[in-house]
């Protein structure tokens, strides 16, 4: 299973072998311990359940389950298999199961940009600065109409933006150091600096 946890360190660039420069997203990835292995006889589903950090005033039922596996972490994420795995609890998964070249899917939260309008937000225009304008430029206007009097569900509107679960698909692994734990990600990665990401290999 190709699959780690780890927290977002930044952008740099990398030199390749033909001399260009390549923008990556440094990530300090796992190592992540297994906590349980879910299987269809038993659970319905084949899955793995890894866990990543060192997590502080863990719940008593949080401590529980991870007790097996020796492991106190402050996150744990389940990653779905199509068939079962030879992963047992204890196990430790780190960059070491990512080559160069391969390609991965990586997930994180992006940054919160708080409460935002229209302009922003859906990048509408604004209307007219001069000629009979009332300079309320950035007002979003009328919402509906008369019929079915009522405002769809959906509705571009202002509100909070950002702070959204993303995924960015077939980024190419362009950095691998075994030694420190380090994987990087050819191009962005959602989220912040220290921010979590998820980074799922392709089968």
């Amino acid at each position: 299973m190709k699959a780690l946890l780890g927290t977002k360190i930044g952008m740099t660039q990398i030199i390749s072998e033909d001399g260009r420069a390549v923008p990556v997203t440094l990530i300090q990835a796992g190592p992540v311990t297994v906590t349980q292995v879910k299987t269809v006889e038993t659970d319905g589903y084949n899955a793995v359940q890894v866990a990543y950090g060192e997590g502080k005033n863990l719940s008593k039922a949080v401590a529980g389950h991870t007790k097996t596996a020796k492991v106190s972490p402050k996150f744990i994420r389940e990653f779905r298999v199509d068939e079962t795995t030879d992963l047992k609890v204890g196990d430790q998964i780190d960059v070491s199961a990512f080559a160069l070249g391969d390609v991965v899917d990586a997930t994180g939260t992006s940054k919160g940009k708080g409460f935002a309008g229209t302009v922003k937000r859906h990048n509408f225009n604004t209307s007219a600065k001069s000629h009979g304008g009332n300079g309320v430029v950035r007002r979003v206007g009328s919402i509906g109409s008369m019929y079915p009097q009522k405002v769809f569900k959906g509705k571009k509107m202002p509100g909070r933006m950002g702070h959204d679960r993303v995924t960015v698909k077939n980024l190419e692994v362009a950095y691998v150091d075994t030694v420190n734990n380090l994987i990087g990600l050819k191009g962005a990665v959602p989220g912040p600096r220290k921010g979590l990401v998820v980074i799922g290999g392709k089968a």
